[in-house]
Parts: structure tokens; C-alpha cells; sequence
């Protein structure tokens, strides 16, 4: 059983491209990764959508969440997130409804308003207006009950598979506005915190103010994702953190490329606008010895009041993330007892 004082754990994944590597190694890396989350006793397994980012190869979220829930049994696999603009909600119900047919009872279905991606490709992929986000919310929902009166220009359209439900919803963001929805619509929420500056208290209070109680979620459940780095001492830590450092800088100056190695990063000669950027950046990442870890998770949590930490873990070494992410758990979680009995409590909506 999980213990009440520590916070549910779970993975977020982009499915790194690190320098020297290739999307489709780093595609193949998502099953291993996602088995490694079940038997340790994260709670959920998430990718999210980005596109024409070549550090990233999640840019089909929907398709990898199918191939992680078939290369695992029990935990909750699902998109962290669904940038929704992207894309006509009509697809989306049809695409999680499909995946809840799949593996009933372990998807998620977690939305954003952010693109994703740069203004070139956001371009092609001809978005919808991200400040309908909320119409569009509303909408996925109304066509996956097929609730739309007579009169309406969708009454009638069915989204199929029509026997099952859309998977429990999260809306993701790092504001209060974002928080609010979540709140207002007995919705799940996540805060950004692995990317954005902004604080999350505010927004975790705003959503646990404005929430309404709903089937999926008769009490409020927030969801803090962090940026973490574990490491069996605190030298390594720092070393595989480095790469982040120039990853950071490469996209303030719009210069995408692959993650790159430890080594690349520390030759680089950082100007001092730059190393205020990394400064600034590092004060979101969890860094050090799973102890060390441990406790910062524990505390950040505690201070937010999260019920839940999702980790991205994005360092070159594709062994030192599996690593990170097992000694993160060892530390938080404790030691798995069988298959039968997986380390941590499952919590959540839906979980079984």
C-alpha cells in the first residue's frame, strides 16, 4: 500500500532524441521505458505531443500510448498531452475511444491549448484558434455522449467505437486560467512545473477553489510534473544534467536540434544572458541522490499540494534515464514485493 506521506509517482516521456541517436532508436526505447515505470510503481505513464522538434520523437502520442499499453499490464498509460488546437475533437474521441476498447480501464486522456511546436509547423498543421480551447473541451465531450439536441449542426454524429466512454480527462497547463476550466468541469489537472517558471501554487489553489465535483472526479486531484535528474551521487547527477543546460539555450534561440551529450554542453562557451538562462532553468530541475530526490519531490508536493509527481527525465544516456527513474522509485516508493502485488497503491481515476 502506498504510503499516505509520500506522493503517487508517475513517468512522463517524449521519447528523447539524443545526439548521435535517432527517432526511431528513441521510439524503440518507449516499451522499455514504460515496463521499467509497471514494475517499479508509478501510477501513470504519459507521452506527450510535439512536432518538428528533433530532441523530441513524440509526435503521435496516440499511437505510442497503444504500443506502451500493449508492452504493459496494469499501470495507466496515456497523453500528457493532447495539444487540442491541433486537431478537430471529433478525431480525438474517436482516437480514445478507440484506445479505451483496447485497454479498458487504463487510459488517460490529458489536453493542452500550447501547439507543440514551432510557428512554421504549427502553421501546417492549420490549428484551430487555442482560445476556443475551452469550446473545444466542451465539444470532445458532447460528441463522445452524443448529448448534441436535435437542430444542432452535429446532433447525430457517432463517435465510434460507440460502447465504451471517453478515458477520464486532465487538462494540462501552468496557469490559473487552465486551472480554473480543470476546477469548473470536475476535471484532473497538471502543472507544467518541468518547463514553466511560473509557480504552481497559485494554480493548484485555483483549481482546487473553482472544483466541482464530477463521476470520473468526486474530489480534486492535481498532478505536479517536474523535472528530474537521479543519479547514484551527486557528481553524476550534475554531469547528466548538463545537457539540459544546452538544450535549454538551443531553444530560447530557436536553434532545435538533438538533445545533446554531457560533454558537448560543457565545452560550450556560455555568454552571461545564457547562463542566466540556465540559471533560471535550473531552479525547476530535482537533482541529486535518490535520498536527495526523495526529499525534494516529498516537499514540493507537500507545498503545492499535489497528490501526484509526474517525472521527465530528459538526459542523453538512454541507460542513466532508466536508471534515474528506477532509483527515483526505490526511493519514493520502496521495494516491489511481486507481479501480483506491484510496490505502490494505485491512485486515480478508473484505476483498477
Amino acid at each position: 500500500m502506498r504510503d499516505a506521506s509520500q506522493p503517487a509517482l508517475s513517468v512522463l516521456d517524449v521519447a528523447p532524441v539524443g545526439s548521435g541517436s535517432t527517432p526511431s532508436q528513441a521510439l524503440d526505447r518507449i516499451g522499455p521505458l514504460a515496463q521499467l515505470a509497471e514494475e517499479t510503481g508509478y501510477t501513470r505513464f504519459w507521452l506527450a505531443e510535439h512536432h518538428g522538434m528533433p530532441s523530441i520523437a513524440s509526435s503521435s502520442p496516440e499511437i505510442l500510448i497503444h504500443h506502451a499499453a500493449s508492452c504493459t499490464e496494469r499501470i495507466r498509460v496515456g497523453a500528457g498531452g493532447i495539444m487540442l488546437p491541433n486537431h478537430a475533437p471529433l478525431r480525438i474521441a474517436e482516437a480514445f475511444h478507440t484506445l479505451e476498447a483496447f485497454h479498458p480501464g487504463r487510459i488517460d486522456l490529458g489536453l493542452g491549448r500550447a501547439p507543440g511546436t514551432d510557428p512554421a509547423t504549427s502553421r501546417a498543421l492549420r490549428p484551430f484558434d487555442p482560445d476556443r480551447f475551452a469550446d473545444q473541451v466542451a465539444e470532445l465531450q458532447a460528441l463522445s455522449r452524443g448529448d448534441y439536441p436535435e437542430g444542432h449542426p452535429f446532433h447525430g454524429v457517432n463517435v465510434v467505437p460507440d460502447d465504451v466512454e471517453l478515458p477520464p480527462i486532465w487538462i494540462l497547463g501552468s496557469s490559473g486560467a487552465s486551472a480554473r476550466l480543470a476546477g469548473s468541469l470536475g476535471l484532473g489537472y497538471g502543472f507544467a512545473g518541468h518547463f514553466s517558471t511560473t509557480s504552481p501554487v497559485p494554480a493548484l489553489a485555483a483549481y482546487r477553489d473553482a472544483f466541482r465535483p464530477s463521476e470520473r472526479f468526486p474530489d480534486p486531484h492535481a498532478i505536479l510534473a517536474l523535472s528530474v535528474v537521479c543519479a547514484p551521487t551527486e557528481e553524476e547527477a550534475e554531469y547528466l544534467s548538463r545537457s539540459m543546460d544546452l538544450a535549454w539555450i538551443q531553444l530560447r534561440r530557436g536553434r532545435f536540434g538533438p538533445l545533446p551529450t554531457p560533454e558537448e554542453a560543457m565545452a560550450y562557451d556560455y555568454s552571461p544572458q545564457e547562463e542566466a538562462i540556465v540559471a533560471q532553468y535550473r531552479k525547476l530541475l530535482v537533482q541529486g541522490t535518490p535520498e536527495g530526490v526523495a526529499e525534494q519531490l516529498r516537499g514540493r508536493a507537500d507545498s503545492t499540494g499535489a497528490q501526484e509527481v509526474m517525472v521527465s527525465t530528459m538526459v542523453h544516456d538512454p541507460e542513466a534515464r532508466l536508471r534515474s527513474h528506477e532509483l527515483v522509485a526505490e526511493a519514493v516508493l520502496g521495494s516491489a514485493d511481486d507481479a501480483e502485488n506491484p510496490r505502490a497503491e494505485r491512485i486515480g481515476p478508473g484505476v483498477r
